[in-house]
């Protein structure tokens, strides 16, 4: 599992528009990387319109957000239209990014063999290493929005 201080694994995933989008492309950068379990459940849906609306504050600090689920990228694209999420969210749909970063999530809501993303938050520096890791208990519960927020802050 990926703790505070450790290089956070790079990755390249698609984006809803199925564009190949890397870590590394925001080097330089502060970047919020958002695990959630699936698009259009309910907590989700909350947790990715607080992000979006926290995105004035967050582009302010020079940070990114990044959200990752193992949804396909036809589902994301359908879930950030419809709740006008304007940062990227990228499909694990192979499994490689939760499993590195340890938020792999077996079994997901009494499903047999379906592993979804851990509800989590880490927060990477400009020079890739993580500041901050927050992983849900279970999937019901959402971040402490501004101890996110906080963590960006604290980067300089």
């Amino acid at each position: 599992m990926v703790e505070i201080g450790s290089t956070a694994p790079a990755f390249t995933l698609v984006n809803s528009a199925r564009t190949a989008t890397s870590l590394g492309d925001f080097a330089g950068k502060k970047v919020v990387l958002v695990f959630y379990p699936g698009a259009f459940t309910g907590v989700c849906t909350k947790e990715m319109c607080t992000f979006q609306d926290s995105m004035t504050a967050l582009n302010g600090l020079d940070a990114a957000v990044l959200g990752i689920s193992v949804d396909g990228p036809f589902a994301n694209a359908e879930f950030a239209a419809k709740n006008n999420l304007a940062f990227p969210l990228l499909s694990d749909f192979n499994h490689a990014v939760v499993n590195a970063y340890g938020v792999a999530l077996a079994n997901f809501a009494g499903v047999e063999g379906y592993t979804a993303a851990q509800r989590s938050v880490f927060v990477v520096d400009k020079g890739g290493v993580v500041r901050f890791k927050w992983v849900a208990e279970n999937p019901g519960i959402e971040p402490d929005y501004d101890a996110v927020i906080k963590a960006v802050e604290a980067i300089s």
